[in-house]
């Protein structure tokens, strides 16, 4: 089928469909089926109208998140480091603005954090660590 035309309401072609169906017309279209020999003139309707807001995103491009980044990670941590991204001690997390974990594709690395009852951020929660013999710390018995 062959597509000859895409026309809005109003322009030559369209105004007694405009009368019929009104604002609820989006565009008239023709079509030519050369094997049929025909010709049709579908056209595209609003049937529903609703309000909607689009869903805002997790953070402003410019906004500072956490991140995970394993230690034996060298080459994500060198790609963090690159674009920006500080260690934090304190967390023991990687800091970097959001707009470079999405260009890196590290959102799914991003740590939520806790905020207490008055505003201030409380830490995150992270797993528990473990030793390089497979056992937690705290677990680890000390003589």
């Amino acid at each position: 089928m062959l597509m000859s035309k895409k026309l809005k309401p109003g322009q030559p072609g369209t105004k007694r469909l405009v009368t019929q169906y009104g604002t609820r017309m989006v565009c008239v279209r023709y079509r030519y089926d050369v094997v049929q020999s025909k010709h049709f003139k579908p056209i595209k309707l609003v049937i529903e109208e609703s309000v909607w807001q689009s869903p805002a995103p997790p953070f402003q491009g410019y906004e500072i998140v956490p991140i995970r980044i394993e230690f034996n990670e060298i080459h994500w941590r060198d790609r963090v480091k690159s674009a920006g991204g500080k260690w934090n001690p304190n967390l023991k997390l990687w800091e970097l603005k959001y707009g470079q974990v999405r260009n890196l594709g590290l959102t799914d690395r991003i740590q939520q954090q806790e905020v207490s009852d008055n505003g201030k951020l409380m830490g995150t929660a992270l797993p528990p660590k473990v030793s390089n013999n497979g056992k937690s710390k705290t677990s680890i018995r000390r003589k």
